[in-house]
This record gives structure tokens, C-alpha cells and sequence, in this order.
């Protein structure tokens, strides 16, 4: 069993920045694909960023290009979201997921194998 802990949100102004890090402890034998999803109030849940098993590949939605970088630190069981020049509608509850039984990503949070509890991220002046 792998456990995932999101933090490193909060409130910010727009047009600030934030790292979210996603945590991996517990059987971590195994360098699994990993993702941030979000959800704002009263929408669904979303896929934001993804990166491949090996690292080599990418995915951000459209309306985060150019400004969120995801990375991953396997050494530290670490995956990070950087997220600059952040929006008021960038604010909601943000999600890592981890999935060993796949090489990219998965569009929908509850299939992947692990998932957090989620870390808020305001943004508002």
C-alpha cells in the first residue's frame, strides 16, 4: 500500500506563485505515473498536470499551460507542482495520484491506484 500527501497550498494574490509537493511514502518499490487533478467548488474534478513513469512526457490542460510545471523527484518519492502567475479561478482543492499499472495518465482521479487527500489553494485578493 502507497500513501500520498499533498502541501503546500494556501492563499495567494493573483499573479503569485506556489509549490504544491505530493509526498509518496509506504510500498514505494516501484516508480509509478503520477498526476495533479483539481477541483473548484460546484465543478468537476480535473485532470491539471500529468507526467509519464519515465519522466519523459508531460500533460498540462489547456488553461495552465505556460504557467503550472510539474516534476517529480523519484530519489525523494516527491512529485511537485510549480504554479506561477496564479488566477482566481486556478483556486480549488488540488489531488495527487499515483498509478503503477500504467505509463501515462488516466483522465479520471478515481481510477488511479493511489490518491491523496487533497491540499486547498486560494487565490483572491
Amino acid at each position: 500500500q502507497e500513501h500520498l500527501v499533498e502541501s503546500g497550498g494556501g492563499l495567494v494574490q493573483p499573479g503569485g506563485s506556489l509549490r504544491l509537493s505530493c509526498a509518496r511514502s509506504g510500498r514505494t518499490f516501484s516508480t509509478p505515473a503520477m498526476a495533479w487533478f483539481r477541483q473548484a467548488p460546484g465543478k468537476e474534478r480535473e485532470l491539471v498536470a500529468a507526467v509519464t513513469r519515465n519522466g519523459n512526457s508531460v500533460y498540462f490542460t489547456d488553461s495552465v499551460k505556460g504557467r503550472f510545471t510539474i516534476s517529480r523527484d523519484d530519489a525523494k518519492n516527491t512529485l511537485y507542482l510549480q504554479m506561477n502567475n496564479l488566477k482566481p479561478e486556478d483556486t480549488a482543492v488540488y489531488y495527487c495520484a499515483a498509478d503503477e499499472g500504467i505509463a501515462t495518465w488516466r483522465d479520471y482521479f478515481q481510477r488511479y491506484q493511489y490518491r491523496g487527500q487533497g491540499t486547498q489553494v486560494t487565490v483572491s485578493s
